[in-house]
């Protein structure tokens, strides 16, 4: 049987500080979430490798080292409400939920909304709730959020999510297809967004957030 307490560890020690993450919150939570619940039992293996990892379809966690360097950009405080779009099978809005005050997991994929409800109940995590809808119209039911989490690459930031995020909030993402990504930190100020690039990152794009097509005369 895999020691996947020893996997998470070494995931931490190896992946993760050697990259500048600094946030003893963030460690904890890494090392308190058990990433191999989040995938199917035939991908369980692989949880833990320094690599994007398919969940199902073209849907994937980021790398341990970009979501825990996202997390740190975000700076999540403990009584701050998050959402968290295209939590896929759960995992990031577990480890949010170690964060923040309370977390909002976003999921359009039915079968990875149910996936992320069951294991989110079953680690007790009682400040996440996963709402199923469009990735790209956000959850406004919840807003206005002081963090927003894309849990993907995208091209562009729908004006729904920068509408849903409080003045003085943060939104991370990756904006980018592969192989050419930067995980970028914008700030609302005023009613507009900000945006400072932090660092090289590549992930599939999640659905919706293509930049629309140019027109050609």
């Amino acid at each position: 049987m895999a020691d996947y307490a020893q996997a998470r560890r070494a995931m931490v020690d190896s992946q993760v500080r050697p990259h500048d993450v600094t946030d003893l919150r963030i460690i904890a939570a890494l090392l308190e979430v058990p990433r191999e619940r989040f995938f199917p039992p035939a991908k369980r293996a692989l949880a833990y490798l320094d690599a994007e990892v398919p969940v199902a379809g073209t849907r994937a966690l980021f790398k341990p080292m970009v979501f825990a360097k996202m997390l740190q950009a975000a700076a999540i405080g403990q009584g701050e409400r998050v959402l968290d779009v295209g939590c896929a099978s759960g995992y990031s809005s577990a480890v949010l939920g170690k964060l923040a005050g309370s977390v909002v997991a976003l999921e359009e994929d039915a079968a990875l909304a149910r996936m992320a409800s069951e294991m989110l109940s079953e680690l007790g995590a009682a400040n996440v709730s996963v709402a199923a809808g469009a990735l790209t119209a956000g959850s406004p039911q919840g807003a206005p959020y002081d963090a927003i989490l894309i849990e993907g690459a995208v091209e562009v930031v729908p004006d729904a999510l920068s509408a849903q995020l409080r003045d003085g909030g943060r939104l991370v993402a990756v904006i980018g297809r592969v192989p050419m990504g930067k995980a970028t930190l914008y700030r609302k100020l005023g009613g507009k967004l900000t945006a400072v690039p932090l660092f090289d990152a590549a992930a599939p794009l999640l659905p919706g957030f293509a930049k629309p097509a140019a027109f050609v005369f």
